[in-house]
């Protein structure tokens, strides 16, 4: 099948040649001259523009869209919607908000075209491995897109799956990225337990390694947690502050408005506010009440 590709950064960019692999025909657009020239290189036709881009498909026309959740997706969607013809799909395979995707395929329905939201896993080593993607549409759309689905995934039959109508794709993984940081913060702790028996002098590096063969604990993460602590075992190099793409923030909240606990996803999502620092006053704060009532010591910066 012949496909547009809107963003061909690491993730959009190893997709399309994926694709290409795949013997897909793929027509690709991004800003970047750089990223157009590797695609032009791997076999891939490319556009300057969003109208040249679906100029150069042929009707039903399909454009997966693989750029930043937010404003740019919002951007791109809207040229899309005045650009193509009923009977032609969207695909939005970023961490879109859900709310959000609901709200884009309501109004692409109003014109006649459809909406996929593709909710996509796997990172830089999809290229290799194939994605996971989580797939929320009409069965219709679902169909006509199939071929590139089992291009994408680690196999025809594996690794993905039509889980519901629209906003559905986005939304289940949003739970799983949700899940994502409860998993990486365990390890985190764990590890960081390990770490502060000094009298032991443990290998980090080597108990990751003992622990992805035959153990519960074995998975994908620990896995790249062994080849982080291959090439740097004290991590010294890295500040300890963690950013978040916003889907935990975005699963925490669903959570509650539906009165449902997910108490190791929330403290996995405040572990990262608090490696930020945005904790130092609430910590102060407490030292400050323990001296008061007690009179128990205060560690003070030095002067």
């Amino acid at each position: 099948m012949k496909l547009g590709m809107v963003g061909l950064g690491k993730m959009g960019g190893a997709m399309a040649e994926r694709l290409l692999r795949g013997e897909h025909q793929v027509v690709g657009f991004d800003p970047n001259v750089d990223a157009l020239a590797e695609l032009s290189a791997q076999g891939g036709e490319t556009a300057t523009t969003l109208a040249d881009l679906v100029g150069a498909l042929d009707a039903p026309r399909v454009v997966w869209v693989m750029v930043p959740a937010g404003k740019i997706t919002a951007a791109t969607i809207d040229e899309l919607a005045e650009r193509l013809e009923p009977g032609d799909i969207v695909v939005d395979g970023g961490n879109s908000n859900f709310n959000e995707t609901l709200a884009r395929a309501a109004m692409l329905r109003e014109k006649g075209i459809e909406m996929i939201d593709a909710g996509t896993s796997g990172g830089v080593w999809g290229l290799a491995e194939g994605y996971s993607l989580m797939v929320g549409g009409s069965d219709e759309a679902v169909a006509t897109l199939r071929p590139a689905l089992e291009c994408l995934a680690p196999a025809p039959d594996k690794g993905w799956g039509h889980v519901g109508p629209s906003g559905s794709g986005h939304y289940v993984k949003m739970v799983h990225n949700g899940i994502e940081y409860g998993m990486m913060q365990a390890y985190a702790e764990g590890f960081g337990l390990m770490a502060s028996r000094e009298d032991f002098n443990l290998d980090m590096h080597q108990i990751s390694g003992i622990w992805r063969h035959g153990s519960v604990v074995r998975s994908w993460l620990l896995d790249l947690a062994e080849n982080a602590l291959a090439e740097e075992p004290d991590l010294a190099s890295l500040e300890p502050f963690v950013s978040d793409s916003g889907e935990g923030r975005w699963t925490v909240q669903e959570a509650i408005d539906q009165a449902i606990p997910v108490p190791v996803i929330t403290a996995a999502l405040m572990a990262r506010f608090s490696s930020r620092g945005q904790s130092d006053f609430a910590n102060k704060m407490l030292s400050a009440l323990r001296n008061q009532f007690g009179g128990h010591a205060m560690k003070k910066r030095d002067s």
